[in-house]
């Protein structure tokens, strides 16, 4: 059974409203948003006697449109913050193979890019 679980802050709690469940909505409340999945199938595997293995639950939080706005800018940077690592990390890669290459030793190609002997090592 999959089921849509609408979560909405009111006063300290998660007020939850569960569509897809036969016999109308269900309706419960947690304190925090990581609780809601367990509480939607504990709540409906014993309303419907069904196991709760069976039960697949989608958590909708509502959001006021400035906090919406503000976790997609924290999400955009973290994945922007990733992909720049994955980039440094291919050219440093690629720095130290060049420069060693050249006959530069791990200490000086360390010292170029600011980073450890050691690091050097392990890039190559």
């Amino acid at each position: 059974m999959k089921v849509t679980a609408t979560a909405v802050r009111s006063e300290g709690w998660w007020a939850i409203e569960v569509t897809g469940v036969p016999g109308g909505p269900f309706h419960t409340q947690t304190r925090r948003l990581d609780q809601v999945e367990a509480m939607v199938k504990d709540g409906i595997a014993l309303m419907a006697e069904i196991p709760e293995a069976t039960i697949e639950v989608t958590v909708i939080p509502k959001l006021s449109q400035r906090d919406a706005e503000l976790i997609d800018a924290v999400r955009a940077a973290s994945q922007d913050a990733a992909t720049a690592a994955e980039l440094a990390s291919k050219l440093s890669r690629q720095a130290v193979e060049q420069l060693r290459s050249e006959g530069m030793t791990v200490r000086d190609v360390g010292a170029l890019l600011g980073v450890s002997a050691q690091r050097v090592s392990q890039l190559a």
